[in-house]
């Protein structure tokens, strides 16, 4: 064998041993905590391809670590819960270490509330709270009141029959619009949405602006807006969820759903079943003071995705069931009320991009709220029932609302100059035998446009109109203007200004309302409210290694003319009446401090005045009553047992207001102060699929409170008690997550 032979042999034995070496040591992706330098495990990781669209699919091992499988340039998508998406782009063949971002401090999270585009929370010109998923597991909360229930800004108003309601800083919740991923709730019952039908089954996260909003969202929005944003399948080809809850005080839900996404599809569905036996303070007679309910809830949606563009069309149903039992009526007899309550919305979402820097959104929906009550005769030893005759002993009451809005905005960080133009309509229809002639509408028509101008990089200017057209109302042009400013890294200053306007809704103008506990009339002679609203607000949020800590100091004022309230007519007959000014004013301030990833803090109080100015009322009374309002909360998370310890606590002060007593004259009254704790404990198995949650509410007990005088806003009112909760409950959560990947 020649030399040369020997060493062409030698060259493709080592071709060989170099080829097998590269089979052999495949491209890792390599994902750690960008606080802790720890590995991420279980992380979702999608792959695209930027020439062909194929996609696929990995999840990280116990080391962070997945296998790089693409073949040609892709698109990298990482996601798990408790970190900000990461996005970056990848070779074949090429070994990558991530730093994966954690969500917890909330800079980076997305927002999409009044915004150009999906904009990050610092970055936006309005302050944005982000409530997000693992607070909604932390908190066990099953409905938006659960969720809220220790808000500093926010007072929750308790009503048996009604459910529950929420003012912010001073105005109530005729004053708050609430949306479903934009779309309008309707069916206010006494000005209010029962939080407790705002279902958290299927929902993402929760943004809340507080302050006006009525440039951008129009009428119910004096006082902030709420928007619920439910949950989409981003990346996950099969996901399944279901989740049980029970409390000791008669509560027993479930619910479940099912995701997907294929290529440029994705669709899911979810549902489930609320239960509550009911409640009585009283337990000698059969009525009881919070009424047993039942809930079915159904939520679907199919969206086509792809770059640039987005189609979605979303369905939700609501169902509830509420029974009012009648006390004993000798010998084996009762009269029992049942309000059944249904809604239906269904909505179109399409948003694309237009060219590189405009954007276009267009949204529709059509939503259906009724309300059904039926009365029966009812034989308590045979369970049978009899259909009453009684005029008003059966009514059914039903509204459905148009909403169209459509949105064009340019936006780009290189411009000086933004701006977004819009065009809203609201059409609301109600019918019914409560409703005067059994048939009335309402419209509002409006265009609105912001301009957002940064004449330097730390410097934002926001100006805005709305010019409204409203079919029973003369509106006044709206305006706001709106500044942010950057004075330093880690310094925000916002200040704002706006003017704002509601008119009645058909509810407050025609709806002859009467349940077991309410007997209300409407007045067609209601003027419209309008308001003026200025905030200031300063924020100091420093991040140094693993920790963030800071503070968050508001200070705000709220002025609204012709403000709508309830008065006492006669007897035990309500209705709806102007004050000529309410005006709330106040601070608030926030302090809190994260060590990542182990404990989490914050502390906050707020200082809220509240004055009526009437003909009704004698000048003496013309004057601002405060109330203080403390909260708490601490979250402790023992990493090597994937267990966090939660407790949420707040102090509601004392609420000073002035009524008119039985001798005609008018004195100062007040609603008791009062503390709330909750107690939950979070552990997760199975790779973090499964989660258990156990814990303890309203520890101190609280169930009603001493009252005089109606609330805020009233001019007559009478010595009462008020509910806050049914006592002290214990409860116990599980859900479980099941992701297919391929």
């Amino acid at each position: 064998m020649g030399v040369n032979s020997v060493i062409s042999r030698f060259l493709l034995l080592i071709a060989m041993l170099a080829v097998f070496a590269c089979h052999g040591q495949q491209a890792i992706i390599r994902l750690v905590d960008q606080k802790t330098g720890e590995p991420v495990p279980y992380a979702h990781v999608f792959y695209e391809s930027v020439y062909n669209h194929i996609q696929q699919h990995g999840v990280t091992n116990d080391r962070g670590e997945v296998i790089n499988p693409v073949e040609n340039k892709s698109v990298v998508t990482i996601t798990f819960v408790g970190y900000e998406t990461l996005v970056d782009t990848i070779m074949p063949g090429e070994s990558k270490t991530l730093d994966f971002r954690p969500a917890i401090f909330n800079m980076g999270e997305l927002v999409v509330t009044a915004q150009y585009k999906p904009q990050r929370v610092d970055k936006s010109i309005y302050k944005v709270k982000v409530i997000g998923a693992s607070q909604i597991e932390q908190k066990a909360a099953n409905n938006l009141s659960d969720l809220l229930s220790d808000d500093l800004s926010i007072r929750i108003n308790q009503d048996g029959a009604l459910g529950s309601s929420m003012s912010i800083r001073g105005l109530s919740g005729e004053h708050v619009k609430f949306l479903v991923d934009g779309v309008p709730v309707i069916g206010r019952l006494n000005g209010n949405i029962d939080l407790g039908q705002l279902i958290l089954n299927n929902v993402d996260h929760v943004e809340m602006i507080e302050g006006p909003m009525s440039v951008v969202y129009g009428s119910n929005a004096l006082a902030g807006v709420v928007n619920i944003i439910t949950k989409e399948n981003k990346n996950t080809p099969l996901t399944a969820t279901a989740e049980a809850y029970v409390e000791s005080v008669g509560t027993y839900n479930f619910n479940g759903g099912i995701s997907g996404k294929k290529n440029n599809n994705v669709f899911g569905i979810s549902g489930g079943r609320n239960y509550f036996e009911g409640y009585d303070l009283d337990k000698s007679t059969r009525s009881m003071t919070w009424k047993p309910k039942r809930q079915y809830f159904a939520d679907g949606y199919y969206i086509y995705d792809r770059p640039g563009f987005k189609f979605k069309y979303s369905s939700q149903f609501f169902n509830e069931l509420l029974w009012n039992k009648g006390n004993k009526l000798e010998p084996y007899f009762a009269i029992d009320n049942y309000f059944r309550t249904n809604r239906f919305n269904n909505g179109l979402d399409v948003s694309a991009r237009i060219g590189k820097i405009r954007y276009l959104k267009i949204l529709a929906a059509y939503s259906i709220y009724e309300r059904v009550k039926s009365t029966y005769f009812k034989n308590l030893h045979t369970l049978e029932k009899i259909i009453t005759e009684n005029d008003g002993d059966q009514d059914t009451t039903k509204f459905n609302s148009l909403n169209f809005r459509a949105e064009l905005s340019k936006s780009t960080d290189e411009s000086k100059l933004n701006y977004q133009f819009g065009l809203d309509v609201n059409v609301e229809n109600g019918t019914g035998q409560k409703i005067e002639d059994e048939r009335q509408s309402i419209g509002d028509y409006a265009a609105f446009l912001s301009l957002k101008y940064d004449p330097i990089p730390t410097f934002t200017i926001q100006p805005g109109v709305r010019v409204i057209y409203n079919t029973k109302y003369a509106a006044p042009l709206v305006y706001s203007l709106n500044v942010k400013w950057n004075p330093l890294e880690y310094t925000t200053v916002r200040a704002s200004y706006s003017r704002g306007f509601r008119a009645p809704s058909l509810k407050e103008l025609y709806l002859f309302f009467v349940d077991v506990n309410h007997n209300i009339r409407g007045n067609e002679n209601l003027k419209a409210e309008d308001s003026h609203n200025v905030i200031f607000t300063f924020d100091y949020n420093n991040e140094k290694g693993k920790a963030n800590w800071g503070m968050d100091f508001d200070l705000f004022y709220n002025s609204i003319n012709n403000i709508i309230t309830i008065a006492q007519v006669e007897g035990d007959l309500y209705s709806y009446i102007n004050i000529d000014n309410y005006t709330s004013q106040g601070f608030q301030v926030d302090l809190f401090y994260d060590l990542y990833p182990q404990f989490k803090w914050n502390i906050g109080l707020i200082e809220t005045g509240r004055k009526n100015k009437s003909s009704e009322l004698p000048e003496e009374t013309e004057k601002f009553y405060y109330s203080t309002d403390i909260n708490s909360s601490i979250t402790y998370r023992i990493s090597g047992i994937n267990t966090s310890v939660s407790v949420f606590y707040k102090f509601t002060g004392k609420l000073p207001q002035v009524f008119l007593n039985s001798e005609g004259t008018y004195e100062e009254g007040y609603i008791d102060s009062y503390n709330l704790m909750d107690v939950t404990l979070n552990k997760n198995f199975l790779k973090s699929s499964l989660n258990v949650s156990f814990g303890v509410k309203n520890l101190f007990d609280v169930k009603t409170l001493q009252a005089s005088g109606a609330s805020i806003g009233s001019v007559h009112g009478g010595s009462a008690s008020t509910l806050v909760g049914y006592g002290t409950s214990f409860f116990a959560g599980i859900s479980y997550v099941f992701n297919k990947f391929k």
